[in-house]
């Protein structure tokens, strides 16, 4: 058939019928299932957007041709919309106007269908920017809201819904002379309408501005919440669904004026909470989560408490849904192979550098392993999710005040003959252990022991849930000797992780990571059994619990350290690991969770890795080169080749990181046979943070392990640090940061003309206020190492650093870093001794925080004490010590006579 490429675009447009036919027969190819004929249509649609009137017809077809089935005609609608999307700017103007006036006289169409989809065209094209040049579209919809037709007024409130939802912020600007002011008080009206749809559109448009504060509706927010009242016992679910999703919105933004009413409001939702509708239950329930997070909770909500904590505990057992969509009567599924949707995208988290403190190992780890527990395969977020949720931030509100309302239903739950109700008593149980913990302790010697029974009902939903509750108590657990409770627990953890259930086992699995982050240590003497079931599970797990099983062995060498270092072990663990790593094609995201496992696993193994380290070393160096190269293709050629996948890149190098620190010296070979010093120089450059971040902690780790092969790069690198030196990127900043100081102490003198590319950034950071306790502790390490190496450089600058450069080490462990920091900051204190004057309390205070300094650190501190007592006489140094804190006072004359 022949296209008139020179239509005349006039109202009175009528299509070729064969031209009709043609596209008519493209619709109806386009709804079936085979994927091939789709992507053939695909393909025919594309070349048909040349001609200027093809969206004349797709227009015609869903609002003219009432002849065809309405998912055909809304299928047009839909083409048309992603026409719009993808080239509304090379619409010739009259077939603009022609699909815009045909939107507006066919909004009210008879099909509910094709009324949305009319609602959506209209929205896509007023996003596209349009919303100023149709200024008669907002008058024109808001005028059909008063049509006696119900399908019009339906479609324009509809239309106007989605317009609110997609441009509530140039709705609220001066762009379109404020709109606003009309049809917030238009949409007021129609809360009373006598259809449930209408009230449902109503409420829905003024929440789209409750958040953004918007003045048109802030003027009216008197008459909404008295209206929203109104509509609380509405018959519709939609209509309370609404109702219930305002209220949650105007408690973070104005709390003022709910307060009075606070009450009422929360009787309200106590109901809703319960509401037959789930929908409407699970907005109500996140009310007590905001609620929650409002400095009034405590007071506002102690006297409901009775009511609301059996609410919430009701809300997480399963439903009935939940139990058929989990397969919940399936016990076995261990043979079934997991479908690959089934799997989560990962995030790897690079690698940040991080000092170990007085109280325990690396602090400030984000805990993010702690969320209730998992129902991947629902919906996200259930009534079930919700409820603990709630649970578990009250708990952390109220602490143990919470406990004399939950304690009554545990004991009923804990112990219930159906499973279902016993399961979410073990939820609840779990949900309160981080708020509560203090209150429950007493009642745990007899809880553990039965939940640790509970591991092995026959419900597999019961075994997972247990898993995770365990893992919340972990830390007490640990706490105990270890026969009591840690042992018999990590006996029966281990045999849920080999259970027949993937649901179980993956939960074990987690929960097993969490027992081993807080054991630590406690785990060696049982080593041989741990490893014998992981590497048993290697041979069982379905592909998503193999990725939690990488996890749970990289968790288990952290925490073990060096003594995984053992031949028998080593030959337990590294053959199905490395058989995997082989198996594993270079593309495979596998390799995250598999990299990430190997990099804690050679670091504890240490020279134990040595035998598996080339292959290992020369596969992280590929996948770096790789990375790099597609880079720069698709920075050449965008369109003809597309942008890498830099997590292989970022994972890699931390791999890199975990060889050059479990391997050390060992590793100099294969940094002299590769070009990874070069491929570092490409990645430290880097557009995404990420990446720079980890090829600094590798810089840092090859440091430390061959200087000789980094030396000769020092002058390409040291400007590049300088510039990353930017707190803005708070990982990447600390990275460098450690890295420069790791250099300065193999540099020595030679780390003079440097010095001035990074001090000013160092010492403006170590002052800002808000900085993370990390980066200031490595800044201030940092720092002191190039006082170390180049006294005369940076002792001059020593008035401006020395308080928070005291203040943020006293808290981290004797270390090496620490030892050689104090020599630094010794050092520029012989050098520029006025510059401590007036903090000299405080660089006591850092003194005083070591615990056993080497004798010739502590003969540097005695030299600075005494010189400073002697010069300004006993009586000055009396008046001036009177100040210090007892423990200070006699901490000093104790260790240094003074």
């Amino acid at each position: 058939m022949v296209w008139d490429r020179q239509t005349k675009m006039e109202y009175e447009w009528k299509p070729d019928e064969q031209g009709l036919q043609q596209i008519l027969q493209l619709l109806k190819e386009s709804q079936s299932p085979d994927t091939t004929i789709q992507r053939t249509v695909q393909q025919k649609l594309e070349q048909l957007n040349q001609y200027p009137d093809f969206n004349n017809y797709l227009i015609f077809v869903l609002t003219k041709l009432k002849s065809e089935d309405e998912p055909t005609r809304s299928l047009s609608g839909l083409i048309l919309k992603n026409n719009v999307k993808a080239h509304f700017q090379n619409f010739p103007n009259g077939v603009t106007d022609f699909i815009k006036s045909e939107c507006l006289n066919n909004i009210g169409d008879s099909s509910p269908l094709i009324r949305a989809t009319v609602g959506i065209l209209i929205t896509t094209i007023a996003s596209k920017g349009e919303l100023q040049n149709w200024p008669d579209l907002l008058p024109k919809l808001c005028s059909l809201l008063d049509s006696e037709d119900y399908n019009t007024c339906e479609g324009a409130f509809g239309a106007l819904q989605k317009i609110c939802e997609d441009s509530a912020e140039i709705l609220d600007s001066d762009v379109l002379d404020r709109p606003l002011n009309i049809m917030i008080p238009k949409f007021l009206q129609f809360f009373k309408h006598s259809s449930p749809k209408i009230r449902s559109h109503a409420v829905a448009c003024v929440n789209q501005f409750i958040i953004s504060r918007t003045q048109a509706l802030m003027l009216h927010i008197d008459s909404f919440i008295e209206n929203l009242f109104a509509l609380a016992g509405d018959e519709e679910a939609e209509v309370r669904k609404n109702v219930c999703r305002a209220l949650v919105m105007l408690l973070e933004v104005r709390m003022d004026r709910l307060l009075p009413h606070m009450h009422n409001i929360v009787e309200y939702m106590l109901q809703r909470t319960q509401d037959q509708d789930e929908n409407v239950a699970l907005e109500a329930c996140e009310f007590w989560l905001t609620l929650a997070e409002q400095p009034i909770c405590k007071d506002v909500l102690v006297r409901h408490l009775p009511k609301l904590i059996p609410v919430l505990v009701n809300g997480m057992k399963y439903s009935d849904i939940d139990i058929i969509l989990l397969k919940g009567d399936v016990e076995e599924d261990e043979t079934i192979p997991d479908s690959e949707q089934d799997i989560r995208p990962r995030f790897h988290r690079s690698r940040t550098v991080a000092q170990q403190h007085e109280e325990d190992g690396i602090e400030e780890e984000e805990d993010d392993e702690d969320e209730i527990d998992d129902d991947d395969t629902i919906s996200d977020w259930n009534l079930r999710k919700c409820s603990a949720a709630a649970l578990d931030v009250l708990a952390n509100v109220y602490r143990d005040e919470l406990l004399p309302h939950i304690l009554p239903l545990l004991k009923e739950l804990l112990f219930h003959h159906e499973w279902v109700v016993k399961e979410s008593g073990i939820l609840v149980l779990g949900a309160i252990a981080e708020g509560c913990m203090q209150g429950m302790i007493p009642y745990l010697p007899e809880l553990i022991p039965h939940l640790i029974q509970c591991l092995s009902d026959k419900k597999a939903l019961v075994r997972s849930i247990t898993c995770w509750t365990l893992s919340r108590y972990a830390h007490w657990v640990v706490s105990q000797p270890p026969d009591t409770y840690l042992k018999p627990l990590m006996t029966e953890l281990l045999k849920r992780i080999l259970d027949s259930n993937k649901r179980v086992q993956e939960a074990a699995c987690s929960a097993f990571a969490t027992l081993e982050e807080e054991a630590c240590t406690e785990l060696v003497p049982y080593l041989a059994y741990i490893l014998d079931t992981l590497v048993f599970a290697f041979s069982k797990y379905q592909h998503k619990n193999l990725l939690i099983l990488y996890d749970a062995i990289g968790t288990l060498a952290d925490s073990v350290g060096h003594h995984l270092n053992k031949p028998e072990y080593i030959q337990m663990l590294m053959p199905p690991l490395i058989q995997k790593w082989n198996m594993l094609k270079d593309e495979d995201k596998d390799l995250f969770p598999l990299l990430e496992c190997l990099s804690s696993v050679a670091t504890a193994l240490q020279s134990g890795f040595l035998p598996y380290c080339e292959p290992v070393y020369q596969r992280c160096v590929n996948l770096v080169q790789k990375t790099l190269a597609q880079a720069m293709l698709n920075n050449a050629q965008p369109e003809q080749y597309e942008a890498p996948d830099k997590d292989f890149m970022i994972v890699a190098l931390d791999l890199l990181s975990g060889l050059a620190e479990g391997l050390g010296g060992n590793i100099e070979q294969l940094v002299a046979r590769s070009n990874i010093l070069t491929l570092m120089y490409q990645c430290m450059q880097d557009k995404m943070p990420e990446v720079r971040q980890s090829s600094f902690a590798l810089l840092g780790d090859l440091t430390k392990a061959c200087f000789q092969h980094v030396k000769p790069c020092i002058a390409d690198f040291m400007p590049i640090l300088g510039t990353n030196l930017n707190p803005e990127f708070i990982s990447v900043c600390n990275n460098a940061t450690w890295a420069i100081g790791e250099i300065s102490i193999q540099m020595g003198i030679e780390m003079q003309p440097y010095i001035p590319m990074v001090l000013h950034q160092l010492v403006e950071i170590i002052n800002r206020p808000n900085t993370p306790k990390t980066l200031l502790e490595n800044t201030a390490i940092t720092i002191g190492r190039l006082g170390y190496v180049c006294p005369q450089e940076v002792a001059p600058m020593l008035q401006q650093f020395i308080r928070p450069w005291c203040t943020s080490l006293r808290n981290i462990r004797d270390n090496e870093e620490k030892d050689s920091a104090f020599r630094g900051i010794c050092t520029m204190i012989s050098v520029n001794p006025s510059g401590v004057i007036q903090d000299f309390i405080f660089f006591c205070d850092a003194v005083a925080s070591w615990i056993n300094p080497k004798d010739d650190l502590r003969d540097m501190f005695c030299k600075i004490l005494h010189g400073f007592k002697n010069q300004v006489g006993d009586e000055n140094w009396r008046r001036f010590s009177d100040q210090f804190p007892l423990p200070l006072k006699e901490r000093l004359a104790a260790f240094y006579g003074v």
